[in-house]
């Protein structure tokens, strides 16, 4: 069964220094339809004027993932960690026991656009770590790469979950097979792409729960993320 969630059914925050799009429910935006999917709870679509940020706030037991559009999204924690996520990187922090971290963007004239991802670990109590790494272009072109994952990824999740991104245009196509009784969410960045068949637009997403294949084609300029997970 695949359902189709288009851009504008998602929750939508304007703090000024922030405009946030919510696939699931967040803060002030709450759907009892849309609490998760599997063992992810949100992504969150945001985009930080010059200047603006989070301040040092606390999280606990989630996986938290940043891929970042444009801009550079500067991260700050107790661990240590002070650095730079430009546009091509991935970024997981375990929070584990907890930890504290602030993201900012520091440009003076541009905007950041990033994606934050939290997904629930399958262990807790686990020490705090961070990784950032780079994921070229060619990698995502006209495939699927594991940027996210328990193993064999491009950065080390402590979830049972797995997390593609991939580029496609033109006749470029891609297949992701799913084992049974598993859930799959496919989040369009930009451009247009088909689903199993079903045109999505920027900003759509498609729930997947008993689908043993998820097939990627036509797209058009498509950036898009796919979620392995449990069900």
């Amino acid at each position: 069964m695949l359902t189709l969630r288009k851009s504008q059914d998602r929750g939508y925050a304007d703090h000024g220094w922030l405009k946030s799009f919510h696939s699931f429910s967040f803060a002030s935006y709450y759907d009892p339809q849309f609490m998760g999917w599997g063992n992810l709870r949100v992504i969150n679509e945001d985009r930080i004027a010059a200047g603006g940020g989070f301040g040092t706030h606390g999280h606990r037991d989630m996986e938290i993932i940043s891929y970042v559009l444009s801009g550079n999204l500067a991260h700050k924690d107790s661990m240590g960690n002070v650095k730079g996520i430009p546009p091509g990187d991935v970024q997981c922090m375990s929070a584990g026991t907890g930890v504290q971290h602030s993201e900012f963007n520091h440009a003076p004239d541009q905007t950041t656009h990033f994606f934050q991802i939290w997904i629930e670990p399958n262990v807790r109590g686990i020490a705090p770590g961070y990784e950032q790494k780079t994921v070229p272009p060619a990698s995502k072109r006209g495939a699927l790469s594991c940027i996210a994952g328990p193993e064999g990824a491009v950065v080390k999740i402590h979830a049972d979950a797995s997390l593609y991104a991939g580029l496609f245009d033109g006749a470029e196509t891609a297949t992701l097979q799913i084992a049974p009784q598993r859930k799959a969410y496919v989040h369009l960045i930009r451009g247009n792409l088909r689903v199993n068949g079903v045109a999505l637009s920027a900003g759509d997403a498609a729930l997947l729960d008993n689908e043993p294949t998820i097939t990627l084609t036509q797209g058009q300029d498509a950036e898009v993320l796919v979620f392995d997970l449990v069900a």
